[in-house]
């Protein structure tokens, strides 16, 4: 069984025994988390999907690990007025291992 998940601003396929990394979610390492917000769920050949949700379904999961990603620069330049800027971005995640998609 799989789902379709929409979190931080994210559409994400999960399967039980899965470790996806969110956007930064609220909850300490081991803990439980739901997330509801599940917009196509499939199993084998059938499929449900949500108008804009899929009514009674839920994703459960454990939070493994916090952290921050690798850094990535953003260079800004404009030709011949010598303008040149460099920033460096850090995104933080949130590590969780799928546990059950309920339907």
């Amino acid at each position: 069984m799989y789902a379709i998940i929409r979190t931080g601003g994210k559409q994400y396929r999960v399967e039980p025994g899965d470790v996806v990394r969110f956007e930064t979610l609220d909850g300490e390492v081991g803990s439980t988390v739901t997330l509801d917000d599940v917009l196509l769920v499939g199993e084998g050949d059938e499929i449900r999907i949500g108008a804009p949700r899929v009514e009674n379904a839920a994703v459960e999961g454990t939070v493994v690990e916090h952290g921050r990603d690798r850094k990535i620069r953003v260079f800004k330049h404009k030709r011949r007025k010598h303008y040149r800027r460099t920033r460096g971005h850090r995104q933080s995640f949130t590590a969780v291992k799928i546990e059950r998609v309920q339907a």
